[in-house]
């Protein structure tokens, strides 16, 4: 585990000069909605615009033309659908790597250097990168099963473009993942000759012979963490379901009413909450000092503050009764 330093800060790869811009995209989102209507042109559409689900019915009045490019809110199962197999698709490729010596095919490591990724040297980054990579497909294939299972989706929509973002956003995921890999396509080592890369291929460089000798404290800690914020999310989604469901797991209406329990008695969205402790839990696996996760990190914080705070808003005008105590994201803070 080595260190920030000033270089790596500066060295602003594609990878990490898009996660700035998201994050800074959705902060100003954030600081916008603090500006009154009037103010500037184009209000209406840029409030449907990042608005989805129940925070459309509380927002201004949607312009006529927005209303033709909705999607129904359900078809976020589809982003996980995506996650799962795109991710999957990563791991399996990062697996055969590092425990088979099978070399990233010329496509992938052409791909992950357009993006940015560098030559590292970190004797903990392999470990690091598989297991964030893991933990992303568990955790895309746990949202996918609430989607089916567990969540009681309405006739909510969401807007085509915020569809096509969700699309998009899990295949950068992994590939931001992938991209942490130390590789070395001139001298990797091959354990088996018909291993040795074809022309155009790259082997994941491993320092050490076997990567579960990379293990360190931090590892530990990230998957506790992980699976402490999944666990959470996931009670937190029961309980939303629960709502529209009676005692015998029938759903009876599509109604929104006050969620209590777990950490809905700390804030209105505890599941963006979770969702933003799940990438935390990734950057300590990383072990804290990954500029590029961060980035990440620092883009879910923005956007997942964004959602709590229209969500927040939508609860306390539709319910006079919502419990004054409670917060929009962050405990006791925001």
């Amino acid at each position: 585990m080595a260190p920030w330093t000033g270089a790596e800060l500066l060295a602003l790869s594609p990878l990490r000069a898009l996660w700035l811009a998201l994050a800074a995209a959705f902060l100003l989102a954030l600081l916008l909605q603090l500006v009154p209507p009037g103010l500037f042109p184009g209000y209406a559409f840029f409030q449907d615009l990042i608005r989805y689900g129940k925070t459309k019915l509380g927002g201004v009045p949607r312009p006529a033309a927005c209303r033709a490019f909705d999607v129904p809110k359900r078809y976020f199962s589809h982003f996980y659908v995506i996650a799962v197999l795109w991710n999957g698709f990563l791991l399996w490729f990062l697996v055969q790597s590092l425990f088979l010596g099978v070399p990233f095919p010329n496509w992938l490591h052409a791909l992950l250097r357009i993006l940015g990724a560098a030559q590292f040297q970190g004797g903990e980054l392999a470990l690091s990168a598989f297991l964030v990579l893991l933990f992303l497909w568990l955790h895309s294939a746990r949202r996918l099963f609430e989607c089916l299972y567990v969540s009681v989706f309405s006739n909510a929509v969401i807007n085509v473009v915020q569809y096509c973002f969700g699309l998009v956003y899990y295949v950068l995921v992994g590939l931001t993942v992938l991209s942490q890999v130390p590789m070395d396509g001139r001298n990797g080592e091959w354990p088996l000759p018909y291993h040795r890369p074809r022309e155009g291929w790259s082997s994941v460089y491993v320092i050490g012979k076997n990567v579960l000798m990379q293990a360190r404290w931090f590892h530990i800690l990230g998957m506790v963490m992980f699976i402490w914020s999944s666990a959470h999310q996931y009670k937190c989604h029961v309980i939303l379901g629960n709502l529209r469901r009676n005692k015998a797991g029938i759903v009876i209406h599509c109604n929104h009413r006050i969620p209590f329990g777990d950490w809905f008695e700390y804030v209105s969205s505890p599941n963006y909450l979770a969702e933003l402790m799940i990438y935390i839990s990734m950057a300590v696996t990383f072990g804290f000092y990954n500029t590029t996760w961060w980035l990440v990190v620092t883009y879910v914080f923005f956007s997942q503050a964004l959602s709590a705070f229209l969500s927040h808003k939508f609860y306390k005008s539709q319910f006079v009764s919502y419990p004054k105590h409670r917060r929009a994201f962050l405990p006791f803070l925001f």
